[in-house]
């Protein structure tokens, strides 16, 4: 058996295998194993005649090796479960702006517990990815990675916390964004229920702004959710260079 066959193709295995794991384009938590395994091992098939594997010599430096292609997978998987998270966090923002934060179901994308608003803005967020042809984007970043990150030992540069912070900063300028009319508009009619309750201090506001506080938000709502298509198609291109910003940290 030639062991320098098996290892270039483990190499090659290692940045394409995190990249599915953690994309939820490619199924992500949500994706039957085989599927995952079967997917990687096709990315790794195709890179097979283009990308060159140098031979590593050792033990240590084939774990380092592996670790950082492991590593760079992992950025850019981040990029665009950055987008879903940024979603997500909007809806955690609108339900507990309604109230609504007390009725959660298992969100199939990541397999924790999510509020119901929160896993539709992810799911929208998600598909407008695939409308737009994210993953196309991805898969090339992935293949152009090759050439900007070598597989080899390499190094950590100093702009890794910096990328990681960028990283950051888009999943909650994204969620903010998409939460931004229902706090605006909540606060509002908290405005008004105030004034309304100095004006008639005999109104019982415990039955009755409860329920105009939930109507005139789930009405926000019906009007937020047309527009997340078009504010996560603008984040998008943010997410991905974020991530490869995070990639290339690992030179």
């Amino acid at each position: 058996m030639d062991l320098d066959a098996l290892v270039r193709i483990g190499l090659l295995l290692a940045r394409p295998s995190m990249l599915v794991m953690t994309a939820p384009t490619f199924g992500g938590h949500s994706a039957p194993p085989h599927v995952r395994v079967g997917l990687s091992a096709l990315l790794a098939i195709l890179a097979l005649p283009l990308v060159p594997v140098p031979v590593v010599p050792g033990l240590a430096a084939l774990g380092v090796v592996v670790m950082r292609e492991l590593a760079i997978g992992l950025a850019l998987g981040l990029s665009v479960r950055a987008i879903l998270a940024g979603a997500e966090l909007g809806g955690h923002i609108t339900s507990g702006q309604l109230m609504l934060s007390y009725g959660s179901l298992i969100d199939p994308q990541g397999g924790a517990r999510n509020t119901l608003l929160a896993t539709l803005y992810g799911n929208l967020a998600l598909l407008t990815f695939f409308v737009i042809n994210g993953h196309h984007i991805l898969l090339r970043g992935l293949a152009a990675s090759y050439q900007a990150l070598p597989i080899g030992v390499g190094a950590i540069d100093g702009s890794l916390a910096t990328s990681v912070m960028r990283l950051l900063g888009v999943v909650f300028i994204f969620g903010l964004r998409l939460a931004a009319p229902i706090i605006v508009v909540m606060l509002v009619v908290e405005l008004a229920t105030g004034l309304v309750s100095k004006a008639a201090p005999a109104l019982n506001l415990m039955v009755v702004g409860t329920p105009v506080r939930l109507i005139v938000g789930l009405l926000t709502v019906a009007a937020i959710v047309p527009q997340i298509p078009g504010v996560t198609a603008r984040f998008v291109t943010a997410a991905l260079e974020a991530g490869r910003a995070l990639a290339q940290a690992f030179r």
